[in-house]
C-alpha cells in the first residue's frame, strides 16, 4: 500500500487530525508494517505496550481483561480503521484487553520509540499530541461533572 493511502488511514483517527501531510507521511514511513494471521495475538491484556496498532485491512476481535459480570467475556469486533493501544505510542502503558486476528490483518505499528524520535525532531508534532490529549481530558472532565450533577439531583428528588 502506498504511503499516501496509509496516511489517509491515520487522518481518520482523531489523535492524528490536524497534522500536516508531511508529518503524517513521516509517521507512516517510520511505522512497522505487520501482518497477523487468523488466531494470532495482536495485543495481549497485561502485557507491556510499546506501540499503537492501526488495522489497515482485516478483522480482529477484542476481549476485555475482565468479565462483564454476566459470567461471559463481552467480545468486540474490530475492522479496518481501528486504532489499538493509542496511548502506548506516547507513554508507557499496559494493555487492558486482548485483541486476536479473526482474518488476516494488515496493520501499522507506530512505536513509541519512533514517534518520540520524530517529536524530538519536530516540536510541533509533540505540541499536537499534547493538545489532543488535553482536549480529550477536558471532555472527560465535563462528562464527569454532568454525571456528578445528575447523581446529586437524583439524590435530592423525593422518592
Amino acid at each position: 500500500m502506498s504511503i499516501s493511502v496509509l496516511a489517509r488511514q491515520l487522518i481518520a483517527q482523531e489523535i492524528f487530525r490536524g497534522l500536516s501531510p508531511l508529518q503524517l507521511t513521516e509517521i507512516v514511513r517510520q511505522a512497522d508494517r505487520v501482518v497477523y494471521r487468523p488466531g494470532q495475538y495482536i495485543i495481549e491484556a497485561g502485557a507491556a505496550a510499546d506501540a499503537a496498532v492501526v488495522i489497515i485491512a482485516g478483522d480482529a476481535i477484542r476481549f476485555p481483561d475482565h468479565p462483564t459480570g454476566q459470567g461471559a467475556m463481552q467480545a468486540e469486533a474490530l475492522s479496518a480503521g481501528s486504532l489499538l493501544s493509542e496511548l502506548a505510542m506516547l507513554v508507557e502503558h499496559v494493555h487492558g484487553a486482548t485483541v486476536i486476528a479473526h482474518t488476516t490483518v494488515r496493520a501499522l505499528r507506530i512505536t513509541r520509540a519512533a514517534l518520540q524520535e520524530q517529536m524530538r525532531d519536530d516540536s510541533h508534532l509533540a505540541d499536537h499530541f499534547v493538545e489532543r490529549i488535553a482536549e480529550r481530558l477536558s471532555r472527560v472532565a465535563t462528562e464527569l461533572r454532568l454525571i456528578d450533577h445528575a447523581l446529586a439531583t437524583a439524590e435530592l428528588a423525593p422518592a
